[in-house]
């Protein structure tokens, strides 16, 4: 069994209590009735429900799947790949990121660099001794069929166009752009007309789902405030680059109006995503955190109020997504990765 749901006597280093346990399951995951492991190596994130909720699609740069950076694999949900190779349904060429699926269940959209060149780009990670985000200015967004194939494309401006997701409705898609010289949040057709922008501050707008009712966005953003944050900003966004180390979260509308801040707790506030209800956002912070690390899965309510945390790692828990009948959850995280640096898929049964 990939699945590694077997107990064993843990010690609770918060109640020092011996209990029993799933291994996967850390002491005070309350939410989660079970937990079971989907990949095993490499960096897999970012992974997005079908409609249908019976299907994934997730990036991955897993060496053992002949990738050396990003590609979209696709995977049935009840699926674990621990010695075969998911089927890729992106071109296998450039760096690839933030797929999701369109509401017919047979295609998707993601963002990928492959026009401007074949092979992997570089990837900066540290600037000034700063940890940064690559900002390619050769993503654009396609939409491919589950064999793999292009069908369109949707963005062509010059610069960065990517982290594309679907509103619930089936109507909408939200992106983040540098067209207009600061990196905001847009909205498009799934057809790609009616382009609009819906955020106008300074700042790195990014990372956009919207409400189960389609009605709001939740998002990240960095919005420098004094005049060193906004130097330093827009002199590392003119390289490409962004410092995600700072960033909370906001909420507004679908049209982008009654913007409002909803997390003001320091650090880095980021892959927010809806809780089923509407009323809630699980997000990842390192907020508690005086070293940067580890980074927890956190809910709150969309009035800010209610602050509960919800995984109790030591390393990196992020990228939650609920399925869209509410009862599932997927997620990124370095456990159960032998003390590593690979970063595993994991399915939860959600307990609100």
């Amino acid at each position: 069994m990939a699945c590694k749901n077997d107990s064993k006597t843990t010690t609770d280093a918060h109640a020092g209590a011996t209990k029993w346990v799933d291994t996967l399951i850390y002491p005070g995951e309350k939410h989660f009735k079970s937990l079971k492991q989907l990949t095993f190596g490499g960096d897999n994130a970012e992974a997005y429900w079908s409609f249908d909720d019976k299907q994934l699609v997730f990036q991955s740069n897993n060496p053992n799947w002949n990738v050396s950076c990003d590609q979209m694999f696709l995977m049935h949900v009840d699926e674990t790949w621990e010695a075969a190779i998911p089927p890729m349904v992106s071109t296998g060429k450039g760096r690839t990121t933030c797929s999701y699926f369109l509401p017919d269940n047979k295609h998707i959209i993601y963002a990928s660099t492959h026009l401007g060149d074949s092979i992997c780009p570089e990837t900066p990670m540290r600037k000034n001794g700063k940890y940064i985000w690559p900002i390619y200015d050769s993503y654009d967004i396609f939409v491919a069929d589950l064999n793999g194939n292009i069908v369109k494309q949707l963005t062509n401006e010059k610069g960065y166009d990517a982290e594309p997701t679907v509103s619930p409705k089936g109507d909408k898609i939200v992106f983040t752009s540098d067209r207009s010289g600061d990196l905001e949040l847009y909205t498009m057709n799934l057809d790609g007309s009616d382009v609009t922008q819906i955020t106008f501050e300074l700042g790195y707008d990014g990372g956009a789902f919207f409400s189960p009712d389609g009605s709001k966005l939740i998002f990240r953003s960095s919005r420098p405030k004094t005049e060193a944050e906004i130097k330093e900003y827009k002199d590392l966004l003119a390289e490409g680059l962004v410092q995600p180390t700072q960033m909370e979260l906001y909420i507004c509308n679908a049209d982008g109006s009654d913007l409002r801040q909803l997390t003001n707790l320091g650090n880095a506030n980021w892959s927010p995503f809806f809780h089923p209800s509407g009323e809630k956002i699980l997000f990842s912070s390192n907020f508690e955190s005086e070293r940067g690390f580890p980074f927890n899965l956190y809910l709150i309510d969309i009035d800010g109020k209610n602050l509960e945390r919800v995984t109790h790692s030591e390393t990196f828990d992020a990228f939650p997504v609920f399925s869209n009948d509410g009862k599932k959850l997927i997620f990124s995280s370095n456990r159960n990765n032998g003390g590593g640096h690979d970063t595993n898929l994991f399915i939860a049964e959600w307990v609100d």
